[in-house]
């Protein structure tokens, strides 16, 4: 069974379900604390939780998932500005499947804090604690980068921290062999790193050059099957200003 729920203050406010997958239309104006409450049969599913938010490929350890809805302002400006907006929402949770060679850090429905959905980005510095440089903008689907601030700008930032790490968890094992860094390039309030490490929860580490350039930039690692990877030791080039930031993090393999 596969279920849909908006939870607020403990009460449930509207639910649909069904045996192969569920979807369901809220008519409502969300309140903060709101809730959306999922459930599946199986671990890997597609979710979708607002027709303006990409849908995401997420594994469930417990099959279920709290969906925080983000309605603050601060919280709010990473996602498009229709998002969880209006007296109609779109909500959906399909089973995943696919085997293919794919991204797959990518998730949309990442949120900070503790979660029970991956992938998972988090870091031990976000500047200023605002959610425009979370970690979790990483690994949003979103490439462009000549800009910052608010979507489609988000971005992880590192408030100039020189030690700054970056840990993305895929919430179980899988396998994968290339790495891809989307710099952020709002050349010249930006700098860039001319060079990262990536440690691989496996023990493998692979140190790298980058480039200030708009645009992917590949790393390729060898075939490593890992349940977490680690972004760190990032120099950073001898421009005048402060703020290198990575935009986008991509991992490629397959699920196992």
């Amino acid at each position: 069974m596969y279920t849909i729920s908006i939870v607020r203050n403990g009460q449930t406010l509207a639910r649909a379900e069904g045996t192969q997958e569920a979807s369901l239309l809220f008519e409502g104006t969300y309140e903060p604390g709101d809730q959306i409450v999922l459930t599946a049969d199986q671990e890997r599913v597609r979710v979708q939780v607002d027709q303006a938010v990409a849908p995401a490929c997420v594994y469930l350890p417990q099959r279920s998932m709290i969906y925080r809805v983000p309605l603050a302002g601060d919280n709010l400006a990473v996602y498009p500005p229709q998002a969880f907006a209006g007296s109609v929402h779109l909500i959906s949770v399909v089973p995943d499947d696919a085997r293919e060679y794919r991204n797959l850090a990518r998730n949309p429905a990442d949120q900070r804090g503790e979660v029970d959905a991956y992938p998972h980005a988090t870091a031990n510095v976000e500047t200023r604690d605002e959610s425009v440089f979370a970690a979790r903008n990483v690994i949003d689907g979103q490439h462009i980068a000549c800009g910052h601030g608010q979507w489609p700008f988000g971005s992880w930032g590192i408030g100039t921290r020189t030690d700054a790490e970056l840990t993305l968890d895929f919430g179980r094992e899988v396998e994968i062999d290339t790495l891809v860094l989307y710099l952020r390039a709002d050349f010249p309030h930006d700098a860039y790193w001319i060079e990262g490490t990536v440690t691989l929860s496996d023990g493998y580490e692979k140190t790298f050059p980058l480039e200030g350039v708009d645009g992917p930039q590949r790393i390729a690692l060898g075939k490593h099957r890992v349940r977490s990877l680690r972004l760190h030791r990032l120099i950073k080039c001898d421009m005048p200003s402060a703020f290198p930031a990575l935009r986008q993090l991509e991992v490629y393999g397959c699920d196992l």
